[in-house]
């Protein structure tokens, strides 16, 4: 999500305005910089045009401790509140950065406004949370790491060192466990993280502050994209078949949200909280999944896929092309009131598949088995947990990005991709952080960590159609980008993608069986 326009209307004795600066690094990728300066800057703030420009300020973000990350041991009886105050966590960030991106002038007038009026307050709220949230896990007979006490505490976080370069290659590995299955694109994001770090550093020598910018003044930013046909091959090859692999698939079709099911809630992390994810979610599958949704009513929910029997929801965060256009939330949470602006897109196309272990049989998906995969935070969490593919029709088996958002050539389009983690403990159909149920593969071999079957990978692959924007002057025209939360500046690393397993008449044990029979069902 992002933060609303600001329009200068400083002299332009203060404004300086440098090329934009093509640099060609590691891997060939071509990567645009973003130099802006501006001297002043009203408080106010209103919507812009289609011109992405960078923050006036030093401060781009809020970087915040993620406490749900670190809740591993919640007892059952207490997840329910423990989610709520991590609800409340996010949405304290969010007004604060709110208030970040709407006190910019001030900023400039006095050193210690950030810290004083906004990360010092931010503090004491998140210190009384994490209380609360020991209230509710002590009281239930929990035990609680006093550590996470620490967590209160946010920094700010500058232009040039969101997406800094030490953390993407950590990030690049995760990656390769995640991605194996979408042509593992595993060690290629490792080769994506050292680009981008090179370019958090190019940024950092010439004191630019192109990470911030965008429609509504916090992204994306001409760094943010680059030139596919300039990025050299970085997809490795697939796991070797062992003579046990499940070789078969499973398609489902779900359609592409065409009847427009939005909501900007998330069942799975702030289940009875209106607007938990603060961006907006495209729904197929399940059409009843909102934040009130439940085990008790998944399976009244219908469904848009063609196989009535699968009532599970498929879930990703919007696309929207930030050309000037506002579109029905521009005035409402989750939408422009948060920063996530400009044109709703709808994917061109939406395929779902299921495949199978390339070690072992897999075992039947559990019932309302939840998978995150991803993490909608990696602008301030680091890359550990992120999964994002990005890359043009054309280019999917040379090259995905994880940290960029690919400018494709005429005549091809922009596609999303995602591999689900696709070993489940055998237990749980959910865990306490919402990640230690499932796990990756072993990127090399395929084969599940000790103590976790495998089950049906999901995978999935959205097509879109988009205009290439344009990057002239270090400012980028007519970008695009996924909503997110305010404070992540729609970096292409947020991209993510949630699932619920809603089945019925045997479906799952269906897909099992097709995957190990080395069948190509739908």
């Amino acid at each position: 999500m992002g933060r609303n326009t600001r329009k200068r209307r400083t002299p332009l004795a203060t404004k300086a305005i440098a090329a934009s600066a093509a640099l060609a690094l590691g891997g060939g990728g071509l990567i645009w910089a973003n130099f802006y300066a501006s001297a002043h800057e009203p408080d106010h703030q209103t919507w812009g045009g289609n011109q992405t420009k960078a923050s006036t300020a030093q401060v781009a973000t809020i970087s915040c401790p993620d406490v749900g990350q670190k809740l591993t041991n919640v007892p059952n009886a207490a997840r329910q509140g423990v989610a709520t105050e991590v609800a409340n966590l996010d949405k304290q960030i969010t007004e604060a950065y709110t208030r970040l991106a709407a006190t910019r002038n001030a900023q400039t007038r006095d050193a210690s406004f950030v810290q004083n009026a906004i990360v010092g307050p931010l503090k004491e709220k998140r210190a009384a949370t994490i209380d609360r949230i020991r209230i509710d896990i002590q009281r239930v007979g929990g035990s609680f790491d006093d550590a996470l006490r620490q967590l209160a505490a946010c920094t700010t976080q500058a232009a040039n060192q969101t997406n800094a370069g030490g953390q993407q290659q950590n990030g690049g590995q995760q990656n390769n466990t995640g991605g194996q299955q979408q042509n593992n694109t595993g060690g290629q994001q490792q080769n994506g993280g050292q680009q981008q770090g090179q370019n958090g550093q190019q940024q950092g020598n010439n004191g630019q502050q192109g990470n911030v910018g965008g429609q509504a003044g916090n992204g994306p930013a001409a760094a943010d994209f680059v030139d596919i046909t300039k990025v050299a091959p970085n997809v490795q090859g697939k796991p070797r078949r062992s003579g046990n692999a499940s070789t078969g698939t499973f398609t489902t079709r779900c359609g592409v949200n065409a009847n427009k099911n939005f909501n900007t809630d998330n069942v799975i992390v702030a289940p009875g909280v209106t607007n938990g994810a603060h961006h907006l979610h495209d729904y197929v599958g399940n059409q009843k999944i909102n934040a009130f949704a439940s085990n008790n009513t998944f399976l009244q929910g219908g469904t848009s896929c063609q196989n009535t029997s699968d009532l599970s929801s498929y879930y990703w965060p919007v696309v929207r092309v930030q050309d000037g256009t506002q579109d029905f939330d521009q005035n409402k949470d989750g939408g422009g009131k948060e920063g996530n602006v400009g044109k709703i897109l709808t994917p061109a196309q939406a395929q779902i598949k299921y495949v199978g272990s390339p070690a072992s049989k897999v075992v039947a998906m559990p019932q309302f088995l939840r998978i995150i995969t991803g993490d909608a935070k990696t602008t301030t969490n680091g890359l550990a947990n992120a999964n994002a593919h990005w890359s043009c029709t054309g280019f999917e088996g040379k090259v995905q990005l994880t940290q960029q958002y690919p400018i494709c050539p005429q005549g091809s389009k922009v596609v999303r991709s995602f591999a689900f983690q696709s070993c489940w403990d055998g237990q749980n159909a959910d865990s306490a952080n919402h990640r230690t149920h499932v796990a990756f593969a072993d990127p090399a071999s395929g084969v599940c960590p000790n103590g976790f079957k495998a089950i049906p990978q999901l995978t999935m692959r959205l097509v879109y159609n988009i205009t290439p924007p344009t990057v002239q002057n270090g400012q980028v025209k007519n970008a695009y980008a996924v909503d997110g939360f305010p404070e992540q500046l729609h970096k292409a690393a947020t991209d993510h993608d949630d699932f619920i397993s809603i089945t019925k008449n045997g479906l799952a044990n269906k897909i099992a069986n097709c995957l190990n029979r080395g069948q190509n069902c739908a």
